[in-house]
């Protein structure tokens, strides 16, 4: 019997309720020679695809668990292997390595007048850590009630509330040379980050001062958008994006309805993992996607131009997105083409 797609979702949330609801912050780094035996540690994503047999991709559709890295059976007691099987649906074991947040193409990172799309952007950090800069990338222009904001993630605009709404947005960030003469917008919303249940989005938006003059389109290399309508992401569509860091680089949709874990930290400094459902997920085609200073990006799909998703966190080899028609409705907010 052919496995359906709502099967392979709910035995998907079963595996993602297992091993995803009951992560902590590791508080280490992640290294290529060193992993965690314990599942719900080792687990980082639980998504649906088909199955990879040998490095060659099968018909056969599975449940896929994305993992920090690959253990052998021999160093893995009974309570600590992964089920090859969830009610007679096949599972596969992916390496994604550990997912995180990408909030720190040199053009990209100066000073742009008008501003646009693309580019360096970050906010200033309150005491105690004022000692700190960052830096993120403003994904795109977007209205509501006739006023024009600057799009990007909750966490490179207000940092999960630690930073106030009304707080100056700077372009570039601070950490690309960026001053107090370079404030363009002011923090305006954001979508909480929940440290239980599931989250959909990380995203926020910041509205333009009066004084800055705003360029909606092109993003470099991507080019303007040919519709303020977003198009659904679809398992092998071809994407690009333009970011702070890695500039314009493409990638391919490899999951649609993963369930992440991403580690981030509350606006009193403590660490937390927050869990994300129905995530894109984008491999790397054959550059990385993305890196460090690219969250905020927004996700294009090719050739029709269209937004599909929000860049928000990833590892070297696969970048998370969030679903872009989910972040409008979250925050009210119509793209500008």
């Amino acid at each position: 019997m052919a496995t359906s797609r709502s099967d392979l979702l709910q035995a998907k949330s079963v595996m993602s309720r297992r091993y995803l609801a009951r992560a902590v912050p590791t508080g280490v780094a992640t290294f290529a020679l060193a992993a965690p035996r314990r599942p719900t540690l080792n687990v980082v994503g639980v998504g649906v695809g088909t199955k990879f047999t040998e490095g060659v991709e099968t018909a056969t559709k599975c449940v896929r668990f994305y993992v920090i890295e690959k253990i052998g059976k021999n160093a893995l007691s009974a309570d600590e292997l992964l089920p090859t099987h969830i009610d007679g649906i096949p599972t596969d074991v992916i390496v994604t390595g550990k997912f995180k947040m990408l909030d720190t193409a040199a053009e990209n990172k100066k000073h742009r007048r008008p501003v646009r799309p693309g580019t360096s952007i970050g906010f200033q950090f309150p005491p105690p850590k004022d000692n700190w800069v960052m830096a993120g990338t403003f994904g795109a222009v977007v209205t509501r009630s006739g006023k024009r904001y600057i799009l990007s993630n909750n966490h490179v605009l207000a940092e999960n509330g630690l930073i106030a709404i009304g707080s100056p947005i700077f372009q570039p960030g601070l950490l690309d040379g960026g001053t107090a003469n370079d404030k363009i917008a002011k923090l305006t919303r954001f979508i909480p980050i929940k440290p239980t249940g599931f989250n959909k989005v990380d995203c926020a938006i910041a509205q333009f001062l009066p004084t800055t003059g705003v360029n909606s389109h092109p993003m470099p290399k991507v080019g303007a958008l040919s519709s303020k309508t977003p198009i659904a992401a679809v398992v092998g569509m071809k994407v690009e994006k333009t970011g702070r860091t890695t500039g314009y680089t493409r990638g391919t949709v490899f999951d649609i309805a993963a369930d992440v874990n991403i580690e981030y930290e509350d606006k009193n400094g403590n660490a937390f993992v927050a869990s994300f459902n129905d995530q894109m997920l984008i491999k790397s085609s054959p550059d990385p996607f993305s890196a460090q200073g690219d969250s905020g990006s927004l996700i294009v799909a090719r050739p029709s131009k269209r937004a599909t998703g929000l860049l928000f966190a990833g590892s070297s080899t696969y970048t998370i997105g969030n679903h872009i028609d989910k972040v409008l409705a979250a925050l009210g907010v119509t793209l500008v083409p």
